[in-house]
């Protein structure tokens, strides 16, 4: 009967010595909450970059019309040329506006619209550009906008007999864990819209087609 109860005690006394022992809750409890912060802080890193890609692509876009549009003209209110060096130099500033990001990525165009009289948006000439890995300078090619194609504009910069230029900006941003966010990567992009500032259009391969002065054409 003695012999009983002090195994019961014993047991007891046993039992309540591991529900007291603490030593290794805390590994336990980190193993549990390990995979969570880890979602938390690969995840802020991954979508923080990416927001700051993003907004390197709007100003990369910004940057591109605006340098376009600031093409001086022969004379004010007369039409401004362009060369494919001179679209070669606008494109290859894209390279310092990505920095510290790697410019390969990034696939820009270039395009001249005129809204007509009836209010329709028509592109009289494009032209786009990649940047290759490691390359400091930008590599023309073609565009996928072709003369005469229709495109939409915003509304308020519908203004009939005007011209525009616009510049289109894509970017495949590729985490570099790839934790949280798809390791394949996300397609980033961006549009921007000028005046130009210094002429009233701007001549590119004899695009629009100056007859006999060079006030541009409004058809």
């Amino acid at each position: 009967m003695n012999r009983t109860i002090k195994i019961s005690r014993y047991m007891r006394r046993a039992a309540g010595d591991f529900a007291a022992d603490r030593r290794a809750l805390a590994a336990v409890e980190f193993a549990f909450i390990l995979p969570l912060m880890l979602v938390l802080f690969f995840g802020t890193i991954e979508f923080s970059t990416g927001i700051a890609v993003d907004r390197k692509v709007s100003l990369t876009a910004n940057t591109l019309s605006n340098l376009l549009s600031e093409t001086p003209g022969v004379s004010p209110g007369d039409s401004a040329t362009i060369t494919d060096t001179d679209l070669q130099n606008i494109f290859t500033a894209s390279i310092a506006v990505m920095m510290p990001y790697r410019p390969t990525p990034t696939n820009a165009q270039i395009s001249q619209v005129y809204v007509d009289s009836s209010g329709v948006a028509r592109v009289q000439w494009s032209r786009a550009a990649t940047i290759a890995s490691g390359a400091t300078q930008a590599t023309l090619t073609s565009s996928t906008h072709s003369p005469g194609d229709v495109i939409t504009i915003p509304s308020p910069l519908v203004v009939n007999r005007t011209y525009l230029i616009l510049s289109e900006v894509s970017y495949r941003y590729v985490p570099t864990i790839g934790y949280v966010m798809a390791s394949s990567g996300v397609n980033l992009n961006d549009v921007s819209y000028s005046r130009p500032r210094q002429s009233s259009c701007i001549v590119y391969n004899n695009v629009p087609v100056l007859v006999g002065n060079t006030t541009c054409p409004l058809p």
